[in-house]
């Protein structure tokens, strides 16, 4: 066999595994209205996906609706106003990447520190750290 034939033989046996950027999905925010409240239902999913703190998301999601929010007894965040899931799905979007996907990388592999003050993102995969 020639090289071209065990490269082709080895394409064909290796195993389909996708790359390492979709293995990182974060759900689609599930909200409905309730009367002049916005109810975001799977709130923690989103919170154990980003493996961020509650407060931490709750405040950046507030802050960029502009309106206020609360977890309820059952760990769902509700927003005083109405919004579209689009919107909150935005503003998710911004906030995995500002809080989440490495710069250098684009890969999900961070932490979140906190150093003088100052919010850093760790990226566990590249090394690079950089202020967020």
């Amino acid at each position: 066999m020639d090289y071209e034939e065990q490269l082709d033989r080895a394409m064909q046996q290796k195993p389909d595994v996708a790359g390492s950027e979709s293995r990182f999905e974060v759900p689609e925010p599930n909200v409905r209205e309730e009367g002049n409240v916005t109810v975001y239902e799977n709130f923690q999913d989103t919170l154990d996906r980003l493996g961020r703190e509650q407060d931490h998301v709750l405040k950046f999601i507030q802050n960029e609706l502009g309106t206020s929010a609360q977890i309820d007894e059952n760990g769902r965040a509700r927003f005083t106003g109405e919004f579209r899931q689009r919107r909150v799905e935005d503003v998710l979007d911004e906030y995995v990447e500002t809080y989440v996907t490495c710069p250098e990388c684009g890969l999900p592999d961070t932490n979140l520190e906190v150093e003088d003050d100052t919010e850093r993102l760790h990226c566990e995969a590249c090394g690079a750290r950089s202020v967020v």
